[in-house]
């Protein structure tokens, strides 16, 4: 592995461990040559999933999309990087577990939004307002009134 800082092929890993229920290793390693330290992450490279966008141009998936939609939604939050990963490798799972080839862009905003909603209010309205194209102030009160009763529900 390269450092990503001065391109040594001189690294080492310094710690090791399994992520996510086993679907990857996250190793730790430093730079021999620079000294810095970098995360790298290891998983199984499996066939690929085509995305169908909403204009039904195809795309191969991409997590990468997901979590920089999920990092916007999520600045300034409480919500750790690795959160954000792990909810990016659960909607990966669940989209491989359904054994599909392709699937919809919508599908995977609908997973994004259940997972923010049940971690985070204002992430959940952020990426929201960008996924369903919020034109209007009555659009989040919608949306904010359906958290506040889903909130309600889950307190009982």
């Amino acid at each position: 592995m390269r450092c990503p800082f001065c391109k040594s092929s001189n690294t080492e890993v310094l710690d090791s461990r399994e992520v996510l229920n086993g679907a990857s290793i996250r190793r730790r390693r430093e730079c021999e040559s620079c000294g810095k330290r970098f995360t790298t992450y290891e998983k199984v490279d499996l066939e690929e999933i085509i995305v169908i966008k909403k204009d039904n141009t195809r795309e191969p998936f991409d997590r990468n999309k997901i979590l920089h939609g999920i990092v916007i939604a999520g600045q300034k939050r409480n919500i750790s990087r690795e959160r954000m990963e792990q909810i990016v490798e659960k909607i990966e799972s669940r989209i491989r577990a359904k054994g599909t080839k392709e699937i919809e862009s919508r599908k995977i905003g609908d997973m994004v939004v259940r997972e923010l909603f049940s971690i985070d209010p204002v992430a959940y309205i952020r990426f929201a307002s960008v996924y369903n194209n919020f034109d209007s102030p009555d659009e989040f009160r919608k949306h904010i009134r359906m958290f506040r009763k889903s909130s309600k529900k889950r307190a009982k």
